[in-house]
């Protein structure tokens, strides 16, 4: 059996290998983060360490997953080390040294309770996807939320992350242990300001009064995280494997290309993000809207457009002419409006060298899931937007369109699955789609020019 990576491999690893400039086992931990899949392992790990190599300080990470075990199980054996593979012109292999610990949250409740509450914590970080908030169509917590109701009723085992922050929050309050900085790094519009709300109409139900100190002693800073990481995969593995020498079954790949936006607005310390490439500034929103609606709007086009035509990845995509010349027109003639006066045109082009990239297998199944959480942030404001002035939809209504059709065949991994099947089923009528208001904002009910568009064969 080929030996795993470990502490105790370190020292052997080949050269060309990047390692910790510092000795994990001493590294203290500063931060907790909620939902450790494989982007917070490629992104805000890769700035945290670098911000440790550059000015120091105990900012080790506490990793926690609240669904499933066998991503903190895995980095246990391996004592919390794995491999970023960064494939730009070529390949480059880091072994990361600042997650110090990984647990299971319905295991280790009191280890992960603890970690959150203890003063020694200044900051905690999410990575969840859009439906680990558990927020309504209008963007507030969904207090009908299976989790959230399960919450209410014993706050003091929390199933969901909102839970868990509110009861992190409670403790630390009854314990004096400080304020705390907590910073979403998912692709919600206004991410900082949603999950603030959520936590916040949380704890006034579970324990009142805890709102008034939340107000005082957090922060929730809008963010910006932007780094394309494909799901590991086979290939990725025997590469990493190659390399090290050894085996690592919690490697990550991502492209070379990283962005970290943060909102100046902190309620304690933090690492020297900074120093590692993050931009601290005083309005994200530019920045944020451009990600959202050109990168992942593009993102959930090729994906909804392109598999019916037979790719299997965001390069193979971006490389078919029509789909291209789609995606080109709907920038120029929909988003760009909408989106004035924001520079998409340039923006545009950076991204379309990204989604070309040769070395990177990013699968458009990975990013078809969820469309019922993604489209609402991603195209939905934009069709809302040109409805409402006369601009252009059709390509953007046509994406809609396109997701409606795959549902119709294929309605697994979305949250809205038990619905969409039943529909499926029944015919899938496209206008009895819209007519749902969990999937849908009014407009698409009341406007017959963007009805009538979405609906167009």
């Amino acid at each position: 059996m080929t030996e795993c990576l470990g502490a105790g491999v370190l020292p052997r690893l080949p050269y060309v290998v990047r390692r910790p400039a510092f000795d994990p086992v001493a590294l203290k931990c500063g931060i907790v983060h909620l939902g450790i899949g494989a982007f917070h392992r490629a992104h805000q790990t890769v700035f945290t360490e670098d911000a440790i190599e550059k000015k120091g300080g105990d900012w080790g990470i506490i990793g926690a997953s609240l669904q499933r075990p066998d991503v903190p199980d895995t980095l246990v054996r391996q004592d919390c080390l794995y491999t970023v593979e960064s494939l730009g012109t070529a390949a480059s292999y880091r072994v990361m040294g600042v997650m110090r610990r990984a647990l299971f949250a319905p295991r280790d409740r009191a280890a992960l309770l603890a970690a959150l509450s203890a003063s020694t914590t200044h900051a905690v970080t999410l990575t969840l996807s859009e439906k680990g908030y558990c927020l309504a169509g209008d963007g507030s917590l969904d207090f009908s939320h299976p989790d959230i109701i399960a919450d209410l009723g014993a706050p003091e085992v929390p199933r969901s992350a909102i839970g868990w922050l509110a009861l992190a929050l409670e403790q630390r309050r009854n314990k004096g242990a400080g304020p705390l900085t907590i910073l979403s790094c998912d692709n919600l519009q206004s991410n900082g300001q949603k999950l603030s709300r959520a936590v916040t109409a949380f704890a006034a139900r579970a324990w009142p009064g805890l709102q008034r100190w939340i107000a005082s002693h957090t922060a929730f800073p809008l963010t910006l995280v932007d780094c394309i990481v494909p799901a590991s995969d086979a290939a990725h593995r025997a590469r990493v494997r190659n390399m090290l020498g050894v085996e690592d079954l919690a490697s990550v790949q991502r492209e070379e290309f990283a962005q970290w936006v943060i909102q100046d607005r902190f309620a304690g310390p933090i690492p020297a993000w900074s120093a590692a490439g993050a931009e601290i500034v005083s309005d994200i929103t530019g920045c944020q809207r451009l990600k959202l609606h050109v990168l992942n709007a593009a993102h959930s086009a090729l994906a909804y457009l392109g598999l019916p035509r037979g790719h299997i990845t965001v390069r193979q995509a971006i490389a078919d002419p029509g789909l291209l010349q789609f995606l080109d027109a709907m920038m120029a003639q929909e988003i760009a409006p909408a989106l004035a006066p924001l520079d998409v045109a340039g923006y545009w082009r950076t991204v379309k060298a990204r989604f070309a990239n040769p070395m990177i297998d990013h699968r458009l199944a990975q990013i078809a899931e969820d469309g019922s959480l993604k489209l609402p942030q991603r195209l939905f404001p934009l069709l809302e937007a040109n409805a409402r002035t006369g601009g252009d939809l059709s390509a953007m209504a046509a994406v809609v369109r396109a997701w409606l059709q795959l549902m119709a065949t294929n309605p697994s991994r979305d949250p809205a699955n038990a619905w969409l099947a039943d529909w499926a089923k029944a015919g899938a009528d496209k206008a009895k789609a819209l007519d749902n208001e969990a999937l849908f904002p009014t407009l698409f009910r009341r406007d017959a020019r963007l009805r009538d568009t979405i609906l167009a064969s």
